[in-house]
């Protein structure tokens, strides 16, 4: 616990890491955190065969629990 008492919630974000008070954050949030661009996509690692799951900007993500690894991807360019 820190000095004013609130817990700190760890997690990556590309591999680096960043704490947290609050114990959910929002794809912005962490985007903003992590100081990702807004255009890139937020992916939470997942264990084992189970596919990352991609984050939206305004979907609230649990910090609680095991330690929680994201990692930003640039929009995909088509064409060209």
């Amino acid at each position: 616990m820190t000095a004013d008492n609130k817990k700190q919630y760890a997690f990556f974000v590309d591999g680096k890491r960043y704490e947290s008070v609050s114990e959910s954050l929002t794809g912005t949030a962490i985007k903003a955190t992590a100081a990702v661009q807004a255009a890139y996509q937020l992916f939470l690692e997942e264990e084992g065969d189970t596919p990352d799951k991609p984050i939206t900007d305004s979907e609230a993500v649990s910090l609680a629990g095991r330690e929680k690894h994201f990692f930003a991807v640039p929009p995909a360019t088509f064409g060209g």
